[in-house]
């Protein structure tokens, strides 16, 4: 593994002691409870089990960072500039309907700045990372955005929403850390949705960034309520010119 700071190492390895959780539970979906928060979402025992075991794991090593999480909310330690951004499960709905596409998403903000980020797509074994100044990583190897310039050529991806509003090339996949994670690996070449959480976004937006991408500022935002564009440098201005009426 080429050398990561410690924080990164501590990210990586809580993904890796979580996902056995995941794994096992998705091979016997059948017995798993589901709850409904809302009309749209759902939340399962995994979920709340997998950011029990992530928040263990964050806390032995740094016990002041405070933390920024789906299930649990805000969680102020005496650390109040350092936030972990955790989704235990970004694809959840995916995940109940035994589809392998799903990633637990950990990102570290410092003073507003995310710093590092980790996606782990735990059913194929990919795990995408990043650190500030430091390049994005896709299993060891480091990735960069597609080079590509026409418009036509590209893949795009989105929700359901996003796709009433674009006549790009789309996919949605219902799990945007991977959507953006795919981004920075160069497999897509873009990624917009609006009223999305910080969680679903953190980790992949700086390894967009860190591949040699663009994203908008998401301090502007409220953190459930972030309208994100991200893409290839190449074409990021010719996604947000198709994207003016969104």
């Amino acid at each position: 593994m080429n050398s990561i700071s410690p924080n990164l190492n501590i990210m990586i390895k809580a993904c890796e002691k979580a996902s056995k959780v995941i794994i096992r539970d998705f091979g016997e979906l059948e017995n798993l409870q589901v709850s409904k928060k809302g009309p749209k979402d759902f939340v399962t025992k995994t979920d709340k089990r997998v950011e029990k075991i992530l928040i263990e794991e964050l806390t032995k090593s740094k016990k002041n960072y405070s933390f920024i999480t789906e299930e649990t909310g805000i969680i102020k330690n005496s650390d109040k500039n350092t936030f972990w951004i955790i989704d235990p499960i970004d694809g959840t709905t995916n995940f109940l309907h035994g589809i392998p596409h799903f990633a637990i998403s950990i990102a570290l903000k410092f003073n507003d700045e995310i710093r590092s980020g980790v996606v782990f797509d735990p059913i194929k074994n990919e795990i995408f990372y990043a650190e500030k100044n430091y390049g994005s990583f896709f299993n060891n190897q480091r990735i960069r955005v597609s080079k590509k310039n026409d418009l036509e050529e590209c893949l795009f991806t989105t929700n359901h929403l996003g796709a009433k509003y674009s006549d790009l090339n789309l996919r949605y996949t219902g799990c945007a850390a991977l959507d953006l994670a795919y981004v920075g690996a160069g497999r897509l070449d873009g990624f917009f949705q609006n009223k999305i959480n910080i969680w679903d976004i953190a980790a992949g937006a700086i390894i967009i960034k860190e591949a040699g991408g663009k994203v908008n500022d998401l301090n502007n935002f409220e953190i459930n309520n972030i309208d994100i564009r991200a893409a290839s440098s190449n074409i990021y201005p010719k996604m947000l010119e198709k994207l003016k009426n969104f």
